[in-house]
């Protein structure tokens, strides 16, 4: 790859080619468009060399083969994420999450193994000072605009103080890329009323009391969708049943449109003329809109896209950590558990 040893002033993102159910023509087609669209960055592509060539040249892509950065193993799906990484040293994803604890990228971007992801972030990237666990997000859309919930799959059994670190990086996270001004923080629970929840939600509770965050209290599931509440902390376990189920919602509400065509013909031309206008609604619900999802708390930019990723999504999971690195998210997370701490 090039020589990045002086100054850099452009992000460099590295994309995983050979992450994804259908790796690597997904992945390299979604890159390349990502660079098509916002030039202003390097984009380096890691995984097998020739399969890489080889979907350049069916879809007649124009990319530069000295940003291209050869790893031979894949790590499948299915793997364990530890044993995958000890394993398979050779890997893209191994690959990839040393180049940027070396600093010649800025971001790694993979639709691959989840697990393999979140664990190469974490033990080779490494966690940002401070931070006890790093956490994934749900962007989820209610009807004032967005609630970002945190954790949805990081970790499970949480303790309380890893919530509060939730809710700093949430809350950073809610400003600097959802431009909300002053995030309004709330412990998912039980109940409103304090004492609600268990013994952690409890005792985060009385944490972020007394933090100089925007804490409004304990918040029920219903608060997610109303609006209430800008950012939701919650045991990754919980947050990430919320995030499965809600997956959902969108097939259920064609499921019914559909049976409900099959008994009325009114009913059906009516779904046919409003179709479109449904499709615009639910917009905000497709993961392809908002590709994947940061590794929160890491010493790096690590985003992690569905295995099912289209080239659409992992163009927009490129973008994103581009606009992640100009707003500097990293060193903004470090400096606030830095002042929390203090």
């Amino acid at each position: 790859m090039p020589d990045n040893s002086t100054e850099q002033s452009k992000c460099r993102i590295v994309v995983d080619a050979m992450g994804g159910d259908f790796a690597p023509q997904n992945a390299v087609v979604g890159a390349v468009e990502a660079l098509k669209l916002n030039p202003d960055f390097e984009l380096f592509l890691v995984g097998r060399k020739a399969e890489i060539i080889s979907v350049l040249q069916k879809n007649n892509l124009s990319f530069d083969e000295n940003f291209i950065v050869n790893a031979e193993q894949v790590i499948e799906m299915g793997e364990s994420p530890t044993n995958a990484i000890k394993a398979k040293p050779d890997s893209s994803i191994v690959v990839g999450a040393k180049l940027v604890r070396e600093n010649k990228v800025d971001a790694f971007v993979s639709a691959g193994n989840t697990g393999a992801m979140m664990s190469a972030s974490t033990l080779i990237i490494g966690r940002i000072p401070g931070v006890g666990r790093p956490t994934i997000g749900a962007e989820v859309p209610n009807i004032h605009g967005t609630c970002y919930l945190y954790d949805v799959g990081a970790g499970k059994d949480a303790k309380p103080i890893h919530l509060v670190e939730y809710a700093i990086m949430g809350s950073i996270y809610a400003k600097e890329m959802g431009g909300v001004a002053n995030p309004t923080v709330g412990v998912l629970s039980m109940g409103e009323e304090e004492g609600k929840g268990n013994e952690v939600a409890n005792e985060a509770y009385n944490l972020l009391k007394k933090s100089r965050l925007n804490f409004i209290g304990n918040v029920e599931g219903r608060d997610i969708l109303t609006g209430k509440v800008d950012v939701v902390v919650c045991d990754g376990f919980v947050g990430n049943i919320i995030l499965k189920f809600g997956e959902a919602v969108p097939k259920l509400l064609k499921h019914l449109l559909e049976q409900t065509a099959k008994k009325n013909i009114l009913d059906a031309l009516k779904i046919v003329l409003v179709k479109s206008t449904l499709r615009k609604a639910l917009k905000s619900l497709d993961y392809q809109e908002h590709g994947g999802v940061p590794l929160l708390g890491v010493n790096g930019i690590s985003i992690i896209g569905h295995g099912s990723s289209t080239p659409k999504a992992i163009t927009n999971m490129v973008l994103k950590a581009k606009l992640m690195y100009e707003r500097q998210l990293v060193d903004k997370i470090e400096k606030s558990i830095k002042e929390y701490s203090n």
